[in-house]
């Protein structure tokens, strides 16, 4: 964990408590979620303020979201392999909680709030930065931005196809934490392509991300 964050704790229950999910036996890390949270929204603000500046306050926005939406926390969370420090309460444990998305987000923004008790505001920065360096090296620039579905339907529109059409398939697992697939149809060119994700809406993006790869590859 020292060698991920590049950091080491002055106070090692402070990033105990951070990798404790509720289910677990004890103090757990909710309160620490809402702190890292705010701290990784101030620090992401401040550098796309101070890095990016002729641009409008709603490319910010969407730039911000990019590295702060939980699906980016869990991907570099996984990467990092944060899950394998979890601490869970038996259920979580069963159903694979230290692969869950919405949990390792969660103990992602805990260790920044863990950082930020420990040392305070500068520490928190670099710890952010280590660990989201990439991503912030990599943010996209212009129509990029856009997401998967705007930018599918520009594509085709641009083309004087029909637009896609979105279809539920199926809905898997118990109701906090349900798993949605969705298929993308594109009838003019006899294509389709499926995504899943967290709610209907992050499906339908992921369906759309494929659809884009799928005509990329189509001559």
């Amino acid at each position: 964990m020292k060698e991920s964050l590049g950091y080491e704790f002055q106070d090692e229950t402070l990033l105990k408590r951070a990798l404790t999910h509720r289910s677990a036996a004890g103090p757990h890390n909710e309160r620490m979620e809402f702190l890292g949270d705010a701290v990784l929204q101030l620090v992401i603000s401040e550098y796309l303020y101070e890095n990016r500046p002729d641009t409008r306050e709603g490319r910010l926005s969407r730039l911000r979201s990019r590295l702060v939406k939980d699906s980016t926390l869990a991907a570099v969370g996984a990467q990092l392999g944060f899950g394998d420090y979890l601490r869970l309460g038996s259920g979580e444990k069963k159903t694979g909680g230290h692969r869950r998305e919405s949990i390792i987000a969660d103990a992602v923004e805990a260790i920044f709030a863990a950082v930020y008790l420990d040392a305070g505001m500068e520490a928190a920065r670099e710890v952010i930065f280590t660990v989201l360096g990439e991503r912030i090296d990599g943010l996209p620039q212009g129509g990029e931005l856009r997401d998967p579905k705007s930018r599918l339907q520009e594509f085709l529109q641009a083309k004087q196809i029909a637009l896609p059409d979105y279809q539920m398939e199926r809905v898997t697992g118990k109701a906090h934490a349900q798993t949605f697939e969705v298929s993308c149809r594109v009838a003019e060119l006899e294509l389709k392509s499926n995504g899943k994700g967290s709610s209907r809406r992050a499906a339908e993006q992921a369906a759309a991300e494929a659809m884009l790869t799928r005509l990329e590859e189509v001559p």
